[in-house]
């Protein structure tokens, strides 16, 4: 079961998640907060796999502050931000605050199951407009070196293949299943990735990635 911890400043909300999703796909709902230090505080006593933290509440500490706080208390706890911000400067934070995912509460459910599961396995969710943005900021903030090039030239096209698959977004089993290859080799393939590119966060891996064209998107 996935351990879960809803912060909301609005009962209503912090209710009705709570009704959706305790005891249903694999989630256990083991407390509510309604702003960020009671959500510090909760975590410490019911030790949440994942953190379902909303970004405005104007009545206590703020998402961004108590997701910060709480990743250097809790190293091992997920975060995944839940808000009505579509807001590229709200993403960018959420992450530099060490949040495993963003999503907007206008998302259907099962968009936001799918976010909870992902971030409870070690992975990254954005949802698809974000990685976007996400992506386009790197492409106007960095530029790939000489160096890059040799680096990239040493993977193996297995290993760019499965590089793509995760800057997209993809969990290991879905890659596995996209490649027809085991779970097990998949994460050895991540493994040499980013051992091999001196990468340590999927943000890195998104943006060497899109630096080689590994990334295609349909208009939406």
């Amino acid at each position: 079961m996935i351990r879960l911890l809803i912060c909301d400043d609005h009962a209503v909300v912090r209710s009705g998640l709570s009704m959706l999703l305790n005891g249903k796909y694999q989630i256990e709902v083991v407390g509510e907060a309604s702003e960020g230090d009671e959500a510090i505080a909760l975590a410490v006593q019911v030790k949440p796999h994942v953190v379902l933290m909303d970004l405005s509440m104007p009545h206590g500490k703020d998402g961004l502050t108590a997701s910060a706080e709480l990743k250097k208390l809790m190293p091992d706890v997920q975060i995944l931000i839940l808000t009505m911000h579509d807001d590229e400067q709200y993403l960018f934070q959420a992450i530099k605050a060490g949040a495993s995912g963003y999503i907007l509460k206008n998302a259907p459910h099962e968009e936001l199951v799918g976010a909870i599961q992902a971030v409870a396995a070690g992975e990254a969710y954005l949802y698809p407009s974000a990685t976007k943005k996400l992506m386009s900021q790197f492409m106007n903030q960095h530029s790939h070196t000489p160096a890059d090039d040799e680096i990239f030239n040493q993977l193996s096209e297995r290993e760019r293949e499965v590089l793509g698959w995760l800057a997209k977004g993809y969990a290991n089993k879905e890659i596995a299943q996209h490649l027809f290859i085991s779970v097990k080799t998949v994460e050895a393939h991540k493994s040499n990735l980013m051992e091999k590119l001196g990468l340590k966060t999927r943000p890195e891996l998104i943006k060497f990635a899109l630096q080689k064209g590994l990334l295609h998107f349909e208009d939406e």
